[in-house]
């Protein structure tokens, strides 16, 4: 499949020191969040590329970095061969922007409570000037309406009618309402019930195969990862550590780390694999651990490991950044996952 969206190298730091006169007066240094530290992804046309990881890894950093919600520290950031940094007319920009949304982690905290729903789908249509005249605005909304099964009288109510996944849907309208071809989601289900989590994706897999959509996934649920996800990368205190295919991931991880997160996934068909749970702490990214910012948690780690940050090599249609799989240390063991149909 051609490249559609490609992040070399992309940094993101935080400045958090306290301010100046304090650092003087208690003599304290300054204190930089490494929350994204040298990302490379690429991500095909009409697939889903899955950021996974614990909490604080960087996930969501990289979604806002996508969509130009933070500035990049380094690197690039490339759309459709377009350097999204790259100083343009407001035209230009316009263009561009209207062909990546972001869907948002709360329904509740991300739609204008004083608005009604058609006025929110139809700010997008607005701001980018995609409808010709009233009557076109107001069809073009109850058609986006449908589209994630809602009713066009659903637009003359407020967000506060709505149950939570109704608002995900409305959400989901919003972001459609520019004709995007890429849309970041940034863990658009963790806030709703399981069983309107799966609504929610299978709409957004029907919308995928109808509208050709390419999708950024965020999410920290392995078993919504499997089931959504064409390739998966894990990340781990701002690194990418492992992606790969998703059936190569779940079926053959590589790194411990991927292997760790996994082994949280319950053991159904109970095979008596051993497992290997997710111990200690993760490290603070002010001050990350030196060479593999894994090693204080890994049980394979020696001393290259704790000195030479690992380069990502290439391996099984993807790649892997560990010293111990580099060097036949660790073994790669088949695992068996079923994806629900």
């Amino acid at each position: 499949m051609p490249e559609f969206v490609r992040i070399d190298g992309l940094k993101r730091y935080f400045d958090v020191s306290p301010p100046w006169l304090v650092r003087k007066l208690e003599n304290r240094p300054r204190q930089i969040v490494q929350a994204v530290d040298g990302v490379d992804i690429t991500i095909a046309k009409g697939e889903t590329f899955s950021l996974v990881g614990e909490s604080g890894c960087g996930k969501s950093t990289v979604a806002r970095l996508v969509v130009g919600l933070y500035p990049p520290t380094a690197g690039t950031i490339a759309f459709d061969g377009h350097d999204m940094a790259q100083r343009r007319k407001g035209s230009e920009t316009s263009a561009l922007r209207r062909r990546l949304q972001m869907i948002f982690q709360d329904p509740y905290a991300s739609l204008n409570p004083r608005w009604r729903v058609f006025d929110i789908i139809a700010e997008p249509i607005r701001a980018f000037g995609l409808a010709r005249d009233k009557a076109d605005l107001r069809k073009q909304v109850e058609d986006l309406l449908r589209q994630v099964r809602l009713t066009p009288a659903d637009g003359a109510k407020f967000p506060h009618e709505f149950s939570g996944g109704q608002r995900q849907r409305i959400s989901i309208a919003r972001a459609l309402a520019s004709r995007p071809e890429f849309l970041v989601c940034d863990e658009p289900t963790s806030a709703l019930d399981v069983s309107v989590q799966a609504q929610i994706l299978n709409l957004m897999m029907d919308l995928q195969r109808r509208l050709q959509l390419t999708y950024l996934f965020i999410s920290h649920n392995l078993a919504v990862v499997y089931h959504i996800s064409t390739r998966v990368g894990v990340m781990y205190l701002g690194r990418v550590v492992e992606q790969a295919p998703t059936e190569t991931l779940f079926r053959r991880p590589k790194h411990p780390y991927t292997r760790m997160l996994l082994d949280t996934i319950p053991d159904l068909e109970m095979t008596g694999r051993q497992r290997m749970p997710v111990g200690g702490e993760v490290p603070s990214p002010i001050n990350p651990p030196s060479g593999c910012t894994f090693h204080p948690r890994c049980p394979f780690a020696n001393e290259r490991c704790k000195i030479e940050r690992p380069k990502a090599l290439p391996i099984e249609g993807g790649s892997v950044a560990c010293h111990g799989i580099e060097e036949g240390r660790i073994p790669v063991e088949e695992r068996r996952y079923e994806k629900a149909s």
